[in-house]
This record gives C-alpha cells, structure tokens and sequence, in this order.
C-alpha cells in the first residue's frame, strides 16, 4: 500500500511540475531541446558548408574549380584535422545548374592521388586514385545530379548523389618536403581536371586557386550562426527521405524551405542556448566514447566502425542511423572515406599513457616502432584540443617519414617530442605546442599494411616525459 501511496505521489509531482510550465515556457523548452538535435543531425551539412563559404568569400575560387595549397599545409589552414604533409586540392562541386560535372584524376604516373569524393552530407561516393575505383589508373569521375535518369555514357565513372552540391579532397602525395618534391606534387596536382559533361568534347581549363596565404577557418561555430549554414543547406539542397523527420523539428526553429530565416530575439537567445548544450554534449562525448583500436593502450579509431559501416551502406540500413556518432565525428573531422583503410588510415589520441589529457605546456615522448606497416609514408600531428585544428601560430604541427634527417634510434624506432620548446639535439624530432592549450594527437598511415590490422605492429602511447 505504501509503495502504491508513494508511485501515486511521484506522478502527481511529476505532473505538477508539468502543469506549472506556462505555453511560453514550453516553447521555449521546445526550441532549446529541437536546436540541441538540430546542431547533432546537421553538424555534417553545416562542416561542408563553412568550408564552402571560406572559399568563396576569402578566396576567388568558384564552384566546379579547384582551389589547392600550393605548400604542405600551416597553421592557417584552420580545417578540421587535416594533414601537413601532402599537397591539399578540393573541388566544390554543384550539378544544380551545369548537370553532371566530371572530376578527371590523373594515372599514376609520377605522381599519385589520394582523392574522396562526397556529397553534402559528407557520405562518400567514391574514392580516386591507386586506392580507389581507378586503381591508379587514373579516370573520370561523373557525378550525377539527384534524379539523373539520362543514359551515362561510356568511359566513365558514374557516381549517383543524393544532393547537388558536394566535394572532393584531393591529396597529391609528397616524397619528401624538399621544395623540388613540393613542386613537383603541385604539378602534379595539376592535372587535374574539373568540367560539366556538357563540355566534356572541348573541356575548358579548370581554374586553380591557391589559398596557402589564407586563414581558412572552417572550425565550427557554437553560436546562432550554425543555424544560417544550416538554413543554406535546407533552402538549396533537397530532402532526403531519411531526414524528412527533421521537417517540422527545423521549422519550430524557423529554418522552413522557401522561407528567410529570421529569428527573433527571443528565439536567437534560446538557439543560443541549445548550441551551447549540444557543445558540452558533443565534447563529452569525443571524451569518453572514442572505440579503442588496441585492446590496452589509448589510440583511438578515426570514426567508430558503426558509422563507417553505416556510411558504406549510404545509410539506407533498415535498421540503423547513427546520427549521434556522425554528428560526434564530423565535429572534430571531415570527408567521409568509402574505403578507409585502403588509401590511409588514422590513429587518435586524446590522452597520454597515464590517461591524463595532452597538457601543451608540457614535454612528451612518442616511440614509433620500426617497421611501420606502410608503403608510402607515416606522420604524427598534433591538433588543438578545443578546435580540432592545427595549433595556431607554431611554426610547423607534424613530424612525418617524409622528413630526411628524421633522428633514428639504434633498433630503428623514432622518438618524436611534443612540447613548447624543443629537447636539446632534438629538433627535426620535435612538434611545438602551445604552452596555453591543450593538444591531441592522430597518426597516420598512408598505403597500410595488414601488419597494421592483424596488430602484429603496435604503436606505443606518448608518455609525458619528467624533468
């Protein structure tokens, strides 16, 4: 009876409590809690189009072009974990208005590319080059506006998208960062070509942008501004039947297609406050959930496999539709991959062997193993643990195999330094940070090998080194 009494009474707290929100302080709720969602679904249409607008407003590059660093890639470049040592090329691509556009990627000869090509959602298509569908061969991919129903014709790679808009991130692979393998990656990179099938019987030039001088920023932005990508993407791209859900969910937010978004005061503010509950969600989350790529240790897989499964299958799994895990991944990442693993795989570290978070006002020591199982090259980078960008302002953020005078232990390992200034005899080995940041770090193995997956091969964890 009392246990009956007591239930009774929780009800009619809970009830209470209910029946004491006032119509506007439910809407209120209503917004702050859909704006949370909102910021998790969209996250990877939002990280594409920051991308997007840096490009066209900080460079003079356009849609269907290719804008490229023409060195390996600085602190400016304020992208999402991307790597130092290869030179970058990305091609926006729109078929709204041109139809289908090819990207033309070269053979592999002297020279190679390390290309992903995706659509707004950051699903991949395809992937180009030695480890893609052209095997090195090189070819020409035809991405195909939604809806295409023309016949594609022969010689080339169709690739069915969902969305108009997309890109491809392009990486011309680096010997070494001699300035004599640097440019010759660059020209490489070069042959590249971007053109509707319109066109494809006398091609025009394709237009190359250089942005290395640009400060690039695309981190996301945790303000009211998410929201205006966010509306860009509804008012351009079409729903995708997965996502129809989203609907009324952007529309109690004031993002509806066919309208201007213009938030209120009211709701600016509860926007705000739905963003800054999706950040601390988000970063709980990269805290705490990454998946373990060794059974003891604390590297990281890249994305958890759950998404990279989901994303392979373009998320038309019946039963499954990591949007969590997507959100949590494309807010410290970009590009989607289709074969990860092939081309490139990545290792991620947010804590040192002790379990305590990359302090970059101290020293630390990573031990790479001979023998890394790679057949081109590996790199170590070290990341800003709030932007996940490079580490602003340091005069370089990775050690790489590609570096000649690379120091080199008696049994073949190498030992690699984290820290505001360098060890002594040490530089070429040292990566500087930030005496007032955090840092975190991801390995990167270009053309791995099964020593790396059968885990016969382990990579120590970096360990703070006590003066």
């Amino acid at each position: 009876m009392r246990r009956v009494l007591f239930a009774t009474m929780a009800i009619m707290a809970i009830a209470s409590a209910a029946a004491a929100l006032s119509p506007d302080e439910l809407a209120k709720r209503t917004i702050e809690r859909r704006a949370v969602e909102a910021v998790i679904w969209g996250i990877p249409a939002v990280n594409y189009d920051l991308m997007l607008q840096e490009m066209l407003a900080k460079t003079s590059g356009k849609v269907n072009q290719i804008v490229y660093w023409s060195r390996p890639l600085d602190w400016h470049n304020q992208t999402l974990t991307p790597n130092p040592d290869a030179i970058y090329l990305m091609a926006f691509t729109d078929t709204k208005d041109v139809g289908p556009v090819v990207i033309e990627v070269p053979p592999a000869e002297g020279g190679s590319i390390n290309g992903n090509i995706v659509d707004v959602w950051q699903m991949p298509l395809e992937d180009a080059g030695p480890s893609g569908a052209d095997k090195g061969k090189g070819g020409k991919y035809l991405i195909l506006p939604p809806g295409y129903k023309d016949k594609v014709p022969d010689g080339y790679i169709p690739l069915t998208s969902d969305t108009y808009g997309g890109y491809a991130l392009l990486r011309s692979n680096l010997a070494s960062h001699s300035d004599a393998d640097i440019e010759k990656s660059v020209a490489y990179g070069k042959r590249l070509k971007v053109y509707p099938l319109s066109q494809a019987a006398s091609p025009p030039e394709t237009v190359f942008t250089d942005a290395k001088d640009v400060l690039f920023d695309s981190t996301i932005r945790y303000d009211t501004s998410f929201f205006k990508s966010l509306d860009r993407i509804v008012q351009t791209e079409p729903w995708l039947p997965r996502d129809r859900v989203m609907i009324d969910q952007l529309k109690s937010l004031g993002i509806e297609k066919g309208k201007p978004f213009k938030p209120d005061a009211a709701t600016s503010k509860q926007l705000e406050t739905g963003i800054h509950e999706a950040r601390e969600w988000l970063e709980a989350k990269y805290d705490t959930s990454l998946k373990p790529f060794y059974e003891k240790g604390r590297w990281n897989f890249p994305a958890d496999p759950e998404l990279v499964k989901a994303a392979q299958a373009s998320f038309n799994e019946p039963d499954a539709y990591p949007v969590d895990i997507r959100g949590l991944t494309y807010s410290y990442a970009y590009v989607g991959i289709k074969r990860l693993g092939a081309g490139q795989f990545y290792l991620i570290a947010i804590k040192d062997k002790d379990g305590h978070p990359f302090d970059g006002s101290k020293t630390y020591r990573l031990n790479v193993p001979a023998n890394v199982p790679v057949e081109q090259y590996w790199s170590l980078t070290a990341y800003d643990r709030e932007t996940h960008a490079l580490i602003r302002n340091m005069p370089r953020a990775s050690c790489s195999s590609q570096i000649a005078d690379l120091q080199k232990n008696a049994d073949g390992s190498v030992d690699i330094f984290l820290a505001p200034k360098a060890p002594k005899d040490r530089d070429t080995n040292w990566i500087p940070t930030d005496p007032k940041r955090d840092f975190e770090l991801m390995f990167r193995l270009y053309a791995p090998t099964k020593a790396l997956f059968d885990k016969t091969w382990t990579l120590s964890d970096a360990e703070r080194v006590r003066k």
